[in-house]
């Protein structure tokens, strides 16, 4: 070590210090909040107060804003003649106030455009929900968007998993295959699972599919691709994970990108007990 070195640490460990110190003030002052803001003297303490209130309240005009910018641009194709509803309304902006981050403003947007085009489309509940979610979080949501598959007239999201299949007689000298493909290793770890079971867009277990015969064909929609399955036998039953109410009303919102590693793994994993075209 050279005699310089511990002095050149310290520098540095200085440096990285105030650099703390000057994130920590900027983040403070967005919400007009500064060490020395409340002076003894009564009339600069008041000063004070108004202009942090004036503060929050320029920043909540701002977010609204925002909202009302971006829901202006989106453009609905099918629209109805009901009237929107107030309470929905006034609801929908107290929240969106609220929204800082332009991620999360942007999906407040579109929510605001389809609901005028479509009053109904979003419930209070979702909204509540939404208005906890972080952009981290709604980046997780993104990923399990993207491998979640929808039968043609479903509404509601899967992300398919795998296969069970009831056991044969002589089950046990076949080679074991592969039933399920590693979510993991497509992008959606097991964390990222638990993440949206706990914030309620996914339900908490696997479900399985009733079980298809012989033949039996199944159409399913993953992005931009169709997936038709036809089963080779009997006794087969697709493994998914269901999203939930709140779940599936988010999931028409998102920009989606096809996860082809996902798509190519299912498919070998559904490819021993399916037909696929």
């Amino acid at each position: 070590m050279s005699p310089d070195q511990p002095a050149a640490e310290k520098v540095a460990s200085s440096v990285q210090a105030d650099a703390s110190r000057q994130r920590m003030l900027s983040w403070f002052a967005r919400v007009g909040i500064s060490p020395s803001m409340l002076s003894p003297d009564p009339k600069k303490q008041k000063h004070a107060l108004e202009r942090r209130k004036q503060i929050l309240e320029t920043q909540k005009a701002s977010n609204l804003q925002a909202v009302l910018n971006i829901a202006l641009n989106v453009s609905i194709n099918e629209q109805t003649s009901d009237n929107l509803d107030p309470d929905w309304f006034f609801a929908f902006s107290t929240m969106a106030e609220e929204i800082y981050s332009p991620p999360m403003q942007e999906l407040w947007g579109k929510i605001f455009a389809v609901e005028v085009a479509r009053p109904g489309s979003f419930s209070l509940r979702t909204l509540q929900l939404l208005k906890t979610l972080t952009h981290r979080d709604a980046k997780v949501f993104n990923k399990a968007v993207n491998v979640a598959s929808r039968k043609s007239n479903d509404v509601v999201p899967r992300i398919l998993v795998g296969y069970h299949k009831r056991k044969g007689l002589f089950s046990f000298l076949r080679k074991p295959i592969p039933e399920q493909l590693n979510l993991a290793s497509v992008g959606l770890s097991y964390p990222d699972l638990l993440s949206l079971q706990e914030m309620k867009l996914i339900y908490a277990s696997e479900i399985e599919s009733g079980e298809y015969t012989e033949g039996q064909q199944v159409t399913w929609r993953c992005v931009n691709e169709n997936i038709t399955l036809t089963c080779k036998t009997s006794g087969v039953a697709l493994v998914y994970y269901k999203f939930t109410p709140v779940g599936s009303e988010l999931y028409k919102l998102v920009t989606k990108s096809a996860n082809e590693t996902y798509l190519q793994e299912l498919k070998t994993v559904l490819g021993e007990v399916f037909n696929i075209s």
